[in-house]
């Protein structure tokens, strides 16, 4: 039986781990409520289009709800994480949290090594990687 690869992270999930779809996750796990399409442009910085394809990702793969109304006699497009896209994304997020702890404990382990004897030692702010 194989070892298991232990920096595999099969966790991670490339719907969710593209640039604007974190910001768009991020952005409706910080409101409870629904998010206007015009609200949820501006916090991400996207434009019309790239919010549109990239909700219809999120959508698409259950992660995020789209309605679509009006309020008064103006279109309104709301936004939403659905209880499963909020589950998605916290697990998600746990992954990744875990590759930053394993990255950060990799790079100052390789700190370590082509150093002279006594280079580095006894001196705590020598590593610039946080515990």
């Amino acid at each position: 039986m194989p070892e298991p690869a232990p920096y595999a992270y099969d966790g991670l999930d490339r719907v969710l781990h593209e640039r604007a779809r974190l910001s768009l996750l991020t952005s409706l796990a910080a409101h409870p409520k629904p998010l206007a399409f015009a609200d949820l442009k501006q916090l991400c910085g996207l434009t019309d289009g790239n919010l549109s394809r990239h909700l219809g990702v999120l959508e698409e793969a259950g992660l995020v709800e789209i309605r679509k109304g009006y309020e008064g006699r103006r279109p309104l497009t709301t936004c939403r994480l659905t209880p499963a896209g909020r589950q998605r994304f916290v697990e998600y997020l746990a992954v990744l949290e875990r590759v930053v702890r394993d990255a950060a404990e990799a790079a100052r382990q390789g700190q370590g090594q082509g150093r002279g004897e006594g280079e580095g030692q006894g001196r705590d702010d020598a590593d610039p990687l946080p515990a």
